[in-house]
């Protein structure tokens, strides 16, 4: 499998799909500044690049360190290459001006800084109507194709099968960081081209940190260890959370441990199409309320996964994005207690019109080492 493989005309659908959306706005043209968002709409992996939609052609800017790469990726994507010869912006600007009349312009506020926002009008000179478009991509990346959901299914089951692996290596004496380092090389010699983040390990105390950065402290007996991982395969993200023990654990932490499971169960059962976002995160709390450790929850059930490690939806309190099928989301639940430490045990899966199917295989049974 390579990164090529499925995008060599899915940039062109998803093209089309776009601009119904851009045109719902009362915009004749988009900026498109963001990185992810360029790769999903043309296939390009460089690290500068400005997509243009105009209304009679799509252009990609960038500049001469990738010529030769941006032709091979743009290759059966319609998308014409225009490489800056006096910065992105300034041939942006260029480009622009060879339209006529004023531009409606969509754009997203996020992604635009101000600074750029006025280097573009001022060279435009007024011809420029902005109109906020924001999100319009990332909807369509919301909701997975057949080719992406493969990519993501293997993604998510190497992501487990490394887990498994390092195992063995988390023992007492070892620092997290070495840890952390096993899990990443892993990653690599199993064929990803990197972990999708920074990989956490956290002992102790310090598992109690939702997101905290793996230490040089040692992993010592009868202690928590968080381990979140997660592994970017022909450009898609897999995320993974699982909590082990080392020792023999206390019945408080096994009670605490199961109340997690529970919750994440509950969770899992509520995904379908048409529910929020917001229910999902709510028959997670619940579970956890009702077992007394709701107040130790401190942040939201999981997250939209994809070309990027967070994208749409975000399955928080009272969100009212309702599901869709196709999409794939986090479910990590965890509870995080003070002085105690913390658990958290997260999976990928993919919202179908029976429910959500796990893409994470790794065992969540609670394992003592």
């Amino acid at each position: 499998m390579t990164e090529k493989t499925g995008k060599e005309h899915s940039g062109r659908r998803r093209i089309e799909r776009l601009r119904p959306l851009l045109s719902q706005k009362q915009a004749d043209t988009l900026l498109i500044t963001a990185l992810p968002n360029v790769r999903y709409l043309t296939g390009f992996t460089g690290s500068a690049g400005i997509l243009l939609l105009t209304p009679a052609k799509e252009a990609l800017i960038t500049d001469s360190r990738y010529t030769i790469q941006a032709q091979e990726e743009l290759s059966g994507s319609g998308v014409a290459l225009e490489i800056a010869r006096k910065g992105l912006l300034a041939s942006t600007a260029e480009y622009l001006r060879r339209q006529r009349g004023r531009i409606r312009l969509g754009y997203s506020g996020s992604q635009l800084t101000v600074g750029h926002k006025r280097i573009l009008d001022g060279a435009l000179r007024g011809r420029i109507r902005w109109v906020e478009a924001s999100g319009l991509v990332e909807k369509l990346r919301a909701i997975k194709e057949p080719g992406e959901l493969a990519t993501m299914k293997a993604a998510s089951r190497l992501i487990s099968e490394v887990f498994a692996s390092v195992l063995q290596k988390v023992r007492i004496g070892a620092q997290e960081i070495q840890v952390s380092a096993e899990i990443e090389y892993e990653i690599k010699m199993r064929g990803a081209s990197g972990p999708s983040f920074e990989t956490i390990v956290a002992s102790g105390t310090r598992s109690a940190l939702p997101h905290a950065r793996p230490a040089s402290k040692l992993l010592s007996k009868n202690e928590l260890v968080v381990l979140d991982q997660g592994a970017i395969l022909c450009g898609y993200c897999s995320d993974m959370t699982r909590t082990v023990f080392l020792g023999r654990a206390p019945v408080r932490v096994r009670r605490m441990y199961q109340a997690v499971r529970e919750a994440q169960e509950a969770a899992k059962a509520a995904v379908r199409p048409g529910v929020t976002a917001g229910d999902v995160d709510k028959a997670a709390r619940q579970v956890l309320t009702r077992r007394g450790f709701g107040q130790f929850f401190t942040h939201s059930t999981g997250h939209g996964l994809g070309i990027e490690v967070h994208e749409m939806p975000r399955l928080g309190a009272g969100d009212p994005t309702p599901l869709e099928q196709g999409m794939v989301v986090t479910i990590e639940p965890g509870a995080y207690i003070e002085g105690l430490g913390g658990i958290r045990i997260e999976d990928d899966v993919v919202v179908t019109s029976r429910g959500s199917v796990d893409l994470t295989t790794a065992t969540r049974d609670f394992l003592e080492l």
